[in-house]
């Protein structure tokens, strides 16, 4: 595993440390009235060099005029509607860092969220991904009777062990592979289990690095068109782990 300098000019030093350029992936699909506030919570951070890739999943309301405003600060790229999966590989594939970060666009990144979570990883070149804490808030614009139709926040902070609360070396993600983009649902739940199976090592810090927001349109509070790709998901981590354990026990089968 390879370890990663500091780009940074330290006080005092007479050189600079090289730091990895990190990309921050965004996928977003009509979020127009929360993706400016995404964008800014990835701008404010600390940390740099700093990448940001939107991709556009085949929005039709303001989205694009938003990420557009941002002109060559960020990497924008249009697609037709595919889902999140097909929206972040596509950010993937535009991303140069050595670094990722996901994010998506009705959520938002906590200050110094990147610092802190760039620093687990340089402490320990064999860690893979570093995961973090989520606070989950009800959006503001919500009616009470909106908010009565939606489940309340989590109490307090868990950790969040999926993408949104995740910074990745860029080779490690390469390993897992790309998100299965014929899930609507389940895609996250896939690639994570697919993680675990490649053995990649994880840490989780105490910090909260990611607000997630609860609304109308959550796809996974809300939709309920394609549930069954939940099972779909398990069975293929259940096939993936017979396999593993066949070879284990029959190297030769393989």
């Amino acid at each position: 595993m390879v370890d990663f300098p500091d780009r940074r000019l330290v006080a005092g030093a007479t050189e600079s440390v090289e730091r990895p350029l990190l990309s921050v992936l965004i996928a977003v699909y009509n979020g127009a009235p929360y993706l400016g506030e995404a964008l800014e919570s990835v701008y404010q951070q600390e940390y740099r060099p700093l990448e940001v890739v939107v991709v556009d999943d085949g929005s039709t309301d303001g989205s694009a005029a938003i990420a557009r405003g941002y002109g060559d600060r960020l990497v924008y790229a249009y697609q037709e509607n595919a889902g999140d999966g097909s929206a972040r590989n596509h950010a993937t594939r535009l991303a140069s860092g050595e670094l990722l970060a996901f994010l998506d666009a009705d959520d938002r990144f906590t200050p110094s969220r990147l610092e802190r979570m760039y620093a687990a990883l340089a402490a320990d070149p064999g860690l893979d991904m570093v995961f973090g804490h989520v606070h989950e808030f009800l959006s503001p614009e919500l009616t009470e009777a909106e908010r009565a139709g939606i489940r309340p926040p989590a109490d307090g902070a868990t950790a969040w062990l999926a993408p949104g609360g995740m910074v990745i070396r860029r080779e490690s993600f390469d390993r897992v592979g790309p998100f299965v983009e014929s899930l609507r649902l389940g895609a996250v739940v896939d690639w994570c289990g697919r993680a675990a199976d490649a053995g990649l090592r994880s840490e989780v810090i105490p910090d909260v690095v990611l607000e997630r927001r609860l609304h109308l349109t959550n796809t996974t509070l809300v939709s309920t068109e394609h549930r069954a790709n939940y099972i779909d998901v398990v069975k293929a981590a259940l096939d993936r782990r017979r396999a593993l354990a066949q070879e284990a026990e029959d190297p030769s089968a393989s």
